[in-house]
This record gives C-alpha cells, sequence and structure tokens, in this order.
C-alpha cells in the first residue's frame, strides 16, 4: 500500500485540495479495502459515482462487510489507519439502518466519508452509486422526507419564531425562519422530484419558486427584520403545500393569526 500513501505525502496538500490529491487519497483507501478480506464489495457514491462532481467534491465511499464480521470492528480498524495514513481528523458518525457513515476531514479540507454495511444489504440507496468490486443487492432507494413532516416541522418552527422575537431570543427565532424557509424549499423540492434533503435540490428550484423566497431570507436581528422573514417564510410554506393541502388549509389561518397578533396577546 505504500505507491498511494507516498502519492498523497508527496503531493504536499496545499491549503486547498486539489483533484490529483483527492485521486490519491481514493487510491489508497481501495488499496486498504484490497488488503482487507473483510470487505467483500466497494462502490463510488455522491457526485463523483458516474463523472460528476466538480473540483470541490468530496470523496464518498460505501463498502460491503463480510456477514460474520462486525461492522464496528471493521470501522475501528480503518479508522486508525486512515488517521495515521492520511492524517484525517475523525469529524462524526451517521448511522442509518445497518449502515454505518464516519465523516474525515483529511488535510486540504478534504472530506472523507466512508460507510460500511453488512453484505447481505449492502447496495444503491440512490442513483448515484458506481460499483467497484464484489457484488450489490437490489435495494429500494432511500425516500424523500414526508411532506407532513415537513410542513409539520415548518409549523412548529413558526410557532417558536414568534414567541422568540417576543422573547427578543433573537438568534434563535432567526434559527427558526431559517428553518421553516427550508422546510418549505424542501416540500417544493419533492413536488418537483428534486432531493429534497441538504438542500440539495434548491438551486434546481425555477426561479419563479426561488424569488418569493428571497425576502424570508433574515436580513437584520431587529423585530422588524425577522418578523418581515418570518412573514415570507410562512406564505412561501403555503405556497408550496399542495401535497398536504387539506393541512394546509387548516393551518394556513392560523398560522396568520400568529403572524397578526399583537405583542401582548391581545
Amino acid at each position: 500500500m505504500g505507491d498511494a500513501r507516498d502519492e498523497w505525502t508527496n503531493l504536499g496538500c496545499g491549503a486547498m485540495f486539489t483533484v490529483e490529491e483527492r485521486d490519491a487519497a481514493r487510491d489508497h483507501v481501495l488499496e486498504i479495502a484490497a488488503s482487507d478480506r473483510r470487505v467483500v464489495a466497494g462502490a463510488v457514491v455522491g457526485s463523483l459515482a458516474h463523472g460528476g462532481g466538480d473540483r470541490w467534491s468530496d470523496l464518498d465511499l460505501t463498502f460491503a462487510v463480510a456477514g460474520d464480521v462486525a461492522v464496528a470492528e471493521v470501522l475501528q480498524d480503518w479508522t486508525r489507519q486512515v488517521l495515521a495514513d492520511l492524517d484525517a481528523v475523525e469529524l462524526f458518525d451517521l448511522p442509518s439502518g445497518d449502515t454505518i457513515y464516519r465523516v474525515f476531514l483529511l488535510p486540504g479540507c478534504l472530506q472523507l466519508d466512508l460507510s460500511f454495511t453488512p453484505e447481505p444489504g449492502f447496495g444503491a440507496a440512490g442513483p448515484r452509486f458506481r460499483l467497484l468490486f464484489g457484488r450489490a443487492h437490489a435495494r429500494p432507494f432511500a425516500e424523500p422526507p414526508s411532506a407532513q413532516d415537513l410542513f409539520g416541522w415548518a409549523v412548529a418552527y413558526a410557532r417558536d419564531a414568534r414567541a422568540c422575537v417576543e422573547r427578543r431570543r433573537w438568534w434563535q427565532a432567526e434559527y427558526c425562519v431559517s428553518a421553516i424557509r427550508d422546510n418549505a424549499l424542501a416540500l417544493a423540492c419533492r413536488r418537483r422530484g428534486l432531493p429534497a434533503r441538504f438542500g440539495r435540490g434548491y438551486d434546481d428550484l425555477p426561479a419563479e419558486v426561488l424569488e418569493p423566497f428571497q425576502p424570508a431570507i433574515v436580513r437584520s436581528l431587529s423585530r422588524e427584520g425577522l418578523l418581515e422573514a418570518l412573514g415570507a417564510a410562512v406564505e412561501g410554506l403555503l405556497r408550496e403545500s399542495a401535497e398536504v393541502a387539506e393541512l394546509a388549509e387548516k393551518a394556513g389561518p392560523r398560522l396568520r393569526e400568529l403572524l397578526a397578533a399583537e405583542p401582548n396577546g391581545h
């Protein structure tokens, strides 16, 4: 495994990672996989799976672990090696069913996402999956968040946002307003078949959808600025709630009453 590791070291890892450094890190991780008999399949996922991505794309690799081996055991061993070989920083884990994702930060701010799944459940969870070795099993793609959950959370955040404004908790109010806007935009993505998680589909929404949401961006941590953004976020939420029209019809008047309420509640 020395060649890929030496190439990573020799590249020097400047202020921001290069495509060559990302490729060297990928090659080194794949050499780790090739030398580990417990790992029986591997794939590239994310934006680099099918020739997409760009100079800023992170590195996302997923592996299948033999059925008689604990995923946690492999993850622990690989973590030690990645930390040592690639001068990585371990950031966080994200469990999803039987899969565990571990996120690392490499020199040059290259993000490396490694995930491990027991072999019987290994396969594509979405269209951005390219098998590198071994075998992948057919499995249903991950469902987007439900329209009712998105709408319900947005309504709860709207109530909290108004309460925070009246309590002069400006930063918490800003957080809540942004959450309303994000849930509303996720609803807009759902309706149009775009990715609805992590903001990935927002920039692909039509301009006529995005433009009315611009006033929902908090521009001032003042009472007036927060209430203006809150009102725009709520109206945007109601516009994009066609999937839960009955729920929106009932909740909409109550939300508008909330926006119009006097500060003292009378």
